[in-house]
C-alpha cells in the first residue's frame, strides 16, 4: 500500500506520462469514481494505468456487456456519466447493445474501447473491429485516438457531450500505441466543438403563446416522458399540474416525473398503460407533450392518437419535434425551463398550486374518474399459486417508505413492475425502454448500487432475462454488493409466450425454457422439472437463493431477503398463463384495449370476441 501511494505521488509529480496515464488522469478530472473495464491485450496499458489510480474504483465484470450495462445502470439513476472499458475485438462488440440500449433512452455514457495500433487498423489484425464505424449511428459523437496528444482534449469532449443537450453515450476508441506513447499532456486544453450549442435559448414568445391555450382547454392532458426526468423537471411538471388542475400520464421513461400517489397522476400510458391514462390522453382537446416522442408503444396506431387534440409538443431535441406526430405548435426547449416559465406567469396571475380541484372543469374530472374507478389496473389472485403482480405490489408494501431503487429486465415483470410499484420520485426505476434489452436487469442493479450504495438496489426479472447476464453474480459476490434480486420464474419467455396466445393460437415456438423433452409441472411441485436450479445456480455463485412456491409464505421471503446485509436472490415460481393488461395491440388505438386474458384466433390479430373496446367518453 505504501509502494502504490510512493509511486502515485511520484506520478503527481512527473510531467511525461504515457497516453494511458494520461486518460486515466482526465478520468479523475471528470470526476468519474467508478469505471467497469474489463481486460485484454490492447487494454492493458489504460488497465495498469487504472490500478494505480485509486481515486477511482474499477469493477472487473464478468462480461463486458455487463459492464456497460452497469454503466449505464449508474447513468440512469445518478445523471452522471457512466463509463465502461473493453479491449478491442469482441470486447469492443460486446458492448454494442448496452451503447445502443443508452441512445435509445439519453443515458449519458463514455465507452472506451481499445484497438489494435495505427500501423495495423485495416489489416484485419487479430481482435480488430472497425467499432469506430459500427457505433457511429448509436452515439453522440465517436472518437478514435491517432495522436496521444489529443487525449486530454478528447477526453474532456466526450463527457461534455455525453452529459449535456441530450444525454447518450460518446465513444473513445484508443489504439494501443496510443496508449503506450510518452508526452506531456497539456490538462487545460480548451475544446473544439464546432457547431455543438447544448444552451439554446429559452422561447419566450412560443411559451407565452402556448400558456393561453393550456388554460383554455376543457379537456386538457399532460403526456410527459423521459425528457422530464432528464431534465431534473419533475418537482416544476408537478407544481405546473397542481397550477393548472391538469391530470398527468407518464410513458415508461417518465416514470417518477410526476408522484404516483398523486391525485393528478395518471399513471403509465401505452400498450400496457392504465385505461384511465390511455382514455384522458386520448379523449382530451388538448394534450401537452413534454420530453416524448411518440414512441409506438405509447401511440399505437399514430393515426388514432390524440384523434381530437390540439397538441403542444415541447422538446429540448429539434430532431423530435415532428418526428413522428404531426402535431399544432412545436417549441424546443429544455423542459425545466420551459415549465418553470410557466409557473413563473401563473404565479404572476395568481395561480396558486393546489392538489387536486374537481370544481376546476367537473365534467372533465368526472369522467377521468369514472375511467379510473372502473378500470383499475387490477389482475386475478389465486389461491395455490402465486401470480406475479402479487410480487411486485408485496414488495412495494414493504418498501414504499424505504426510497428504494427499482431495476429490471424486458419482459412481463417490466411492465408487472411500472403497472402495480408506484414511483414517487424521478430516476428510481432503472430499465430499458426504446431498446427493450433483456440482461439488462441484473448489471444496471450494480451500477445503481454504485451510484447509490445508500439505498436498497433491488432488481426485479424474469429466468429468462435474468439468465442473460446471471455471470455478474460474480461479480456482484467478489464487490461484496447487498443486491437483492427477485426472478419471477415462469419457465418460459412470458411476453413472447403472451404473443403466442393472442396471433398464434398458443403453439409455443421455442418460448419454454425447461427441458423440452419433460412434462411441464404447472403448479412448479415437482423440483426436479424446474430448470435451470436457480438455488444451486447461485450457491455455486457464494449467493444466497430461496425459491418460495406458496402464496402464504411470500411476505416473510421478502422480509428475509430485504433484511439480510448481503446479495440475496429470490426465486419466486408463478404461473406462465398470466398477461400483461391492459393490452393495446400492436398498430390499433386505445379503442381497441384488451382487458381480458386472451387466446389468438390464428389470424395476426386478437380474437375480436375476446377483447373489450373502451367506448368514447363524450
Amino acid at each position: 500500500m505504501a509502494h502504490d501511494a510512493k509511486h502515485m505521488t511520484e506520478l503527481n509529480e512527473e510531467k511525461r506520462m504515457t497516453g494511458a496515464q494520461a486518460l486515466v488522469r482526465c478520468l479523475v478530472h471528470e470526476g468519474v469514481d467508478v469505471v467497469f473495464a474489463y481486460p485484454g491485450g490492447a487494454s492493458l496499458p489504460m488497465q495498469q494505468a487504472l490500478s494505480h489510480e485509486r481515486s477511482i474504483h474499477t469493477i472487473l465484470p464478468r462480461h463486458e456487456q455487463g459492464g456497460a450495462f452497469a454503466a449505464e445502470g449508474y447513468g440512469r439513476v445518478s445523471g452522471r456519466v457512466g463509463v465502461c472499458m473493453s479491449t478491442s475485438g469482441p470486447g469492443a462488440t460486446n458492448m454494442v447493445t448496452p451503447i445502443a440500449d443508452a441512445c435509445m433512452d439519453s443515458v449519458p455514457m463514455v465507452a472506451i474501447t481499445a484497438q489494435v495500433g495505427c500501423s495495423m487498423i485495416g489489416t484485419s489484425a487479430f481482435q480488430e473491429t472497425d467499432v469506430f464505424g459500427m457505433t457511429a449511428p448509436l452515439v453522440k459523437h465517436s472518437y478514435m485516438i491517432t495522436r496521444v496528444e489529443d487525449i486530454p482534449r478528447i477526453v474532456k469532449e466526450a463527457f461534455y457531450l455525453a452529459r449535456t443537450g441530450r444525454p447518450g453515450p460518446v465513444l473513445i476508441d484508443v489504439p494501443k500505441n496510443v496508449q503506450e506513447a510518452e508526452f506531456e499532456p497539456d490538462f487545460d486544453v480548451a475544446m473544439d466543438l464546432p457547431g455543438y450549442n447544448p444552451e439554446i435559448p429559452l422561447p419566450v414568445a412560443d411559451l407565452d403563446k402556448a400558456l393561453p391555450l393550456i388554460m383554455a382547454a376543457q379537456r386538457p392532458a399532460i403526456y410527459a416522458g423521459g425528457g422530464v426526468v432528464i431534465a431534473g423537471a419533475a418537482d416544476a411538471l408537478r407544481e405546473f399540474a397542481e397550477r393548472t388542475q391538469i391530470p398527468v400520464a407518464t410513458t415508461l421513461m417518465g416514470i417518477g416525473a410526476m408522484p404516483d400517489s398523486h391525485p393528478l397522476a395518471l399513471r403509465m400510458l401505452g400498450m400496457h398503460g392504465s385505461v384511465c391514462a390511455n382514455n384522458t390522453v386520448n379523449e382530451a382537446d388538448l394534450v401537452l407533450a413534454i420530453g416524448v416522442r411518440f414512441d409506438d408503444r405509447v401511440t399505437g396506431a399514430v393515426h388514432g392518437f390524440c384523434p381530437h387534440a390540439r397538441i403542444i409538443h415541447v422538446d429540448f431535441d429539434a430532431v423530435e419535434l415532428g418526428k413522428n406526430k404531426r402535431v399544432d405548435m412545436e417549441i424546443r426547449a429544455d423542459a425545466l425551463q420551459a415549465l418553470s416559465h410557466w409557473n413563473r406567469r401563473l404565479e404572476e396571475q395568481g395561480i396558486k398550486p393546489r392538489p387536486y380541484a374537481l370544481e376546476n372543469r367537473p365534467a372533465w374530472f368526472g369522467m377521468v374518474e369514472t375511467w379510473r374507478e372502473r378500470y383499475p389496473l387490477t389482475y386475478e389472485r389465486r389461491r395455490e399459486e402465486i401470480v406475479p403482480q402479487l410480487v411486485v405490489e408485496e414488495l412495494y408494501r414493504q418498501l414504499k417508505d424505504a426510497d428504494a431503487i427499482i431495476c429490471t429486465g424486458v419482459g412481463q415483470h417490466q411492465m408487472f413492475t411500472a403497472q402495480f410499484y408506484k414511483f414517487e420520485e424521478p430516476r428510481r426505476l432503472s430499465t430499458s425502454g426504446g431498446l427493450g434489452s433483456m440482461g439488462y436487469g441484473l448489471p444496471a442493479a450494480m451500477g445503481a448500487h454504485l451510484a447509490c450504495p445508500e439505498k436498497t438496489v433491488v432488481n426485479i426479472d424474469g429466468d429468462g432475462s435474468f439468465l442473460m447476464n446471471v455471470q455478474e453474480l460474480a461479480t456482484i459476490y467478489t464487490e461484496h454488493m447487498p443486491i437483492k434480486c427477485i426472478i419471477l420464474d415462469n419457465q418460459h419467455l412470458g411476453m413472447v409466450v403472451q404473443w403466442e396466445d393472442v396471433k398464434y393460437d398458443s403453439n409455443r415456438a421455442n418460448t419454454f425454457l425447461a427441458d423440452p423433452s419433460r412434462e411441464y409441472d404447472p403448479t412448479h411441485k415437482t423440483e426436479e422439472l424446474l430448470y435451470p436450479n436457480f438455488p444451486v445456480l447461485c450457491a455455486g455463485f457464494g449467493i444466497k437463493c430461496e425459491r418460495v412456491t406458496d402464496p402464504a409464505a411470500l411476505p416473510a421471503a421478502i422480509a428475509r431477503m430485504l433484511e439480510a446485509g448481503e446479495a440475496y436472490v429470490l426465486d419466486v415460481m408463478v404461473p406462465h398463463d398470466v398477461h400483461v393488461l391492459p393490452l393495446i395491440p400492436g398498430g390499433m388505438t386505445y379503442r381497441d384495449v384488451l382487458l381480458e386474458r386472451i387466446a389468438g384466433d390464428g389470424k395476426g390479430r386478437p380474437a375480436s370476441d375476446l377483447g373489450r373496446e373502451i367506448p368514447s367518453a363524450l
